[in-house]
């Protein structure tokens, strides 16, 4: 027998049949069809048994509110314990119907499993009315949003209304929203970061009928966050309530509007909730006979009640459902109500469903991931968020909402706390709490007799809400039941623990593949519209413009171009990656001189200082620059790999080592847009958008940073080279970022200027031995070795390192040092990497020893190729000649002076 409705069914596609292998045994379905709903329509209304006891057990919801229906997927990856309702059917999956207890395949998975990473200013979680609602706000004041929906479709319980079409079709274009569906967000782990599974669709089409399960693990991070959750109909609990057949009202209606499939031709409805009212009014136009209609609540909306007499019905209030009595192999077949005045008259109805509500539950275990509280609501007969996290707001049936939902749109009768009838011992032990764990009242009455009172110590010692679906079904129904079993009210027992993941995640999913684009976050610059048209290179996690080719250009070309109008002209580029920290107190200056190995906290507003950070082994840590602001406030830059590494290693002297420093950090990184200007030219580029500004040397020297409107734009430049010649770098908000450069492109055009990217960047700074932490070092390498003694103060008494650079193996002659190499012929390439061995020596008689390695190389140099390498004794080997191999091809190379261009610094002024 079908229960297929010939007509509607929003999810489904009925030009496209398929067949759902059930134990076996062909089911036909429709594509869009889940598990649960092809199970439903092909009348296989039993689809697990119980864990212990072995009952029956059939579907009951249509979302994650599911307890019952978790089956065995044995096509393809296979999937053990896959919710019923949450699996789409496609053309050959098979499942196997299972007992509380799945099994892992054991052969290889075919399944492909990504990791990604998203950042934006607002996430939205849910994609029902509220959350569409909440994303639509966002981006129409210019917020980057993403919206992460559960479901195939968006909508929820407002599906198929025309505001949610006209949201979702506003959104869609958008390129500032990204709207995921079909991707579940399973955790919510404070400071805004959520971890979502999106489970792709590649399986599902007609070319791809392999079952080969794909998914991605997302971890998005944001400046808001919108819970939009929504809310899980609560069932309401009686003797024998865990038979197949026993349904909730509105998941019932629901698989009639999105799967055009009808759960039962005879029904009772029992409801505490005007909800359950609407759900039986769309059941009994479907074509339901409402055999009867129980409210527990002593009176209902007259104007709801009266639309039942078109059905041949009425709504009894005052009733409850008492019990329920199945056939042989345990389907629904007749349930026994009960008055609850006090003639209690009782009463049996012969039905193939029971769909009942007991109201709703605000889905807040998100909300709860991370510390956040909830509170009793009388009005909404629910647990709703109350204290909220910063950043982070709760809308719609997640917050107690529901009038956003259409069937409820009339103004509700107020619901009823009502969760169980009343029930004598010798029944307690099929009235079904947690029918997954088998746990019944039975058991909790055990609990409450051993002295128990706690909902954390009930939940453990009878297993409620510890299974797959943590007890979103039947969890706030328990501590219900629990309350009155206690004589305490709801609000004072209070819910249990919600933590992640909210579904289950597989192993799979969480070691999910890392290459490519996966294997990091990708963070872009500002400017990224602006350089992107570039080859891009990996720094640290930022894409960054590698080179600016023309025409036909390969990269020697557009290097060598670059260095050029860099040297002669002017160049250009996006330095906005370098890290950056603001530091604010009476103390920072005290800090500065603990961490660097020079002295800081002698610098005057308005200057800045490049400073060297060791180790406490007196190996170098980092480098940058840091400018005083103000009298407490300071900006400290540090390499692009480096940012976050600094930045923690400082939160973590300042939490466990010097606590008493009054210190605050805040990184600042993203916040600001920066353009390097360089060459000889780059002081009349800033000067003509910088009007305000007296760019001339004796006014803006070397070191000093001003504030100033460029181009119409607050901005904050720093006198600071990293090229070597006369350069200033362009500190602006991010939001300006693009509106800067487009402002000195235009201004240096006279000038011929030329954007220039990372390899120019490094052809130049290594030109003047500037080095690169963690190119140029390897965590072997003191200042003394990079031939920066003088970066090292003689006049303080401590910072972290002195103590290790004091020792005598420190200053022993044949360290390896930071020194130059050119070829000898003037022209071969020296790549980097290679060993440095002595000349002519016989690369066929191992062991060859080994004096040092190449650690950066570059043909584009002024004065032809050339390289940094650490050598040992490398400060007393200048004009030695040493082989260059790689791969046992030997380059014959010429030690020289790390500074091999511009020796005197006489270009860095101008």
């Amino acid at each position: 027998m079908s229960r297929r409705l010939p007509h509607g069914g929003s999810r489904i596609d009925r030009s496209r049949p398929v067949t759902l292998v059930v134990d076996g045994v062909p089911v036909e379905a429709y594509a869009g069809d889940t598990v649960a709903s092809a199970i439903l329509a092909g009348d296989h209304g039993i689809v697990s048994a119980g864990i212990y006891t072995a009952r029956p057990r059939g579907i009951m919801g249509i979302g994650q509110e599911e307890a019952n229906a978790f089956v065995q997927v044995t096509s393809g990856a296979g999937e053990p314990l896959a919710l019923a309702t949450a699996v789409e059917v496609y053309d050959g999956l098979a499942i196997e119907r299972v007992a509380g207890r799945g099994w892992l395949a054991d052969g290889p998975d075919p399944s492909r499993y990504d990791l990604t990473y998203a950042h934006a200013e607002v996430a939205v979680v849910g994609g029902g009315l509220a959350g569409l609602r909440a994303a639509a706000a966002a981006a129409r004041r210019g917020a980057r949003v993403i919206l992460l929906e559960d479901q195939p479709v968006l909508g929820g319980a407002a599906e198929g209304l025309s505001e949610v079409a006209a949201l979702a079709a506003e959104l869609a274009p958008n390129p500032l929203v990204r709207m995921l569906t079909r991707t579940t967000v399973t955790g919510s782990h404070g400071h805004r970061r959520l971890v979502a599974v999106q489970r792709r669709t590649d399986h599902l089409g007609p070319a791809a009928p392999t079952g080969v399960a794909r998914r991605r693990l997302w971890q998005v991070q944001a400046g808001e966050v919108v819970l939009a959750t929504g809310a899980q109909e609560r069932p309401m609990v009686f003797a024998d309530n865990d038979r197949p057949g026993v349904m909730l009202a509105c998941a019932a209606a629901d698989y009639v509007s999105r799967f055009g499939v009808l759960a039962g031709d005879r029904a009772v409805v029992w409801t505490a909730h005007d909800a359950g009212l609407y759900a039986a009014l769309e059941l009994a136009a479907a074509g339901t006979r409402l055999v009867s209609v129980l409210d527990v609540r002593d009176r209902v909306a007259s104007e709801l009640a009266r639309r039942f007499a078109a059905y041949g019905t009425r709504v009894k209030c005052g009733a409850q459902v008492v019990g329920t009595d199945g056939d042989a192999d345990g389907r629904l077949t007749r349930v026994h109500t009960r008055s609850l005045d006090a003639g209690g008259e009782v009463h049996s109805y012969d039905v193939d469903l029971l769909a009942v509500s007991g109201g709703f539950n605000p889905a807040v275990q998100l909300f709860s991931h991370h510390g956040g509280r909830t509170r009793w609501s009388p009005e909404v007969a629910g647990f709703v968020p109350d204290c909220a996290t910063d950043g982070e707001l709760s809308v719609g049936g997640a917050a107690g909402d529901y009038t956003v939902i259409e069937r409820w749109r009339t103004p509700l009768t107020a619901p009823e706390t009502h969760f169980c009838a009343d029930v004598a011992d010798d029944e307690a032990d099929r009235v079904f709490l947690d029918p997954q764990r088998d746990a019944t009242l039975q058991d909790l009455r055990a609990a409450h007799a051993a002295g128990l009172s706690s909902v954390e110590h009930v939940k453990r010692f009878t297993t409620i809400g510890t299974a797959a679906d943590q007890g979103k079904g039947f969890g706030v129904l328990a501590v219900g039941v629990l309350a009155r079993e206690l004589g305490r009210p709801i609000e004072e027992v209070g819910t249990t623990t919600y933590r992640p993941p909210l579904t289950p995640i597989s192993f799979g999913v969480l070691a999910g593949r890392t290459r490519g684009d996966l294997s990091d976050p990708i963070r872009v610059t500002a400017l990224h519209d602006r350089v992107s048209h570039a080859p891009m290179e990996d720094v640290g996690q930022w894409k960054r413009p590698w080179y600016f080719p023309r025409d036909d250009e390969g990269i020697e070309d557009a290097v060598r171009r670059e260095c050029r109008a860099v040297r002669t002209g002017v160049g250009m580029m996006d330095a906005s990656t370098l890290g950056k920290i603001v530091l604010q107190g009476e103390d920072v200056g005290v800090l500065l001189d603990l961490v660097y190995t020079n002295l800081f906290s002698t610098l005057a507003v308005g200057k800045v200082r490049y400073g060297l950070m060791c180790g406490p082994d007196g190996m170098v840590l980092d480098d940058g620059t840091t400018a005083r602001l103000s009298e407490p406030e300071w900006m400290m830059s540090t390499t692009t790999g480096n940012a976050a590494a600094v930045y923690d290693w400082l939160e973590e002297l300042l939490q466990t080592e010097w606590p008493e420093l009054d210190v605050r950090l805040t990184s600042v990184t993203e916040q600001w847009s920066v353009v390097a200007v360089a060459g000889p030219r780059s002081r009349e580029v800033v000067a003509a958008i910088a009007l305000d500004l007296d760019c001339s040397a004796e006014e803006f020297g070397f070191m000093q940073w001003r504030e100033t409107t460029v181009a119409g734009i607050p901005a904050r430049i720093m006198r600071v080279s990293f090229s070597g010649e006369l350069a200033y770098e362009i500190n602006v908000a991010s939001w300006y970022g693009a509106a800067l450069w487009d402002a000195v492109a235009a201004a240096g055009a006279s000038w011929g200027i030329t954007p220039y990217g990372t390899e120019a960047m490094h052809v130049l700074r290594a030109e003047k031995g500037f080095p690169i932490i963690g190119q140029d070092t390897d965590g072997t390498v003191t200042p003394y070795d990079l031939g920066m003694a003088w970066a090292v103060s003689k006049k303080k008494t401590d910072f972290i390192g002195r103590r290790s650079l004091q020792r005598e193996q420190m200053h022993v002659p044949d360290r390896r040092q930071l020194v130059g190499l050119v070829p000898v012929d003037g022209s071969s390439a020296i790549m980097e990497g290679a060993q440095l061995v002595a000349h002519e020596s016989d690369l066929r008689d191992p062991p060859v020893a080994m004096h040092g390695h190449v650690t950066s190389s570059y043909l584009a140099g002024a004065g032809g190729p050339f390289a940094l390498a650490l050598l040992d004794g490398g400060s007393e080997r200048e004009g030695e000649v040493l082989d260059a191999v790689d791969d046992l091809v030997p380059v014959a190379v010429r030690v020289t002076g790390p500074v091999s261009y511009d020796p005197q610094g006489q270009r860095r002024d101008g």
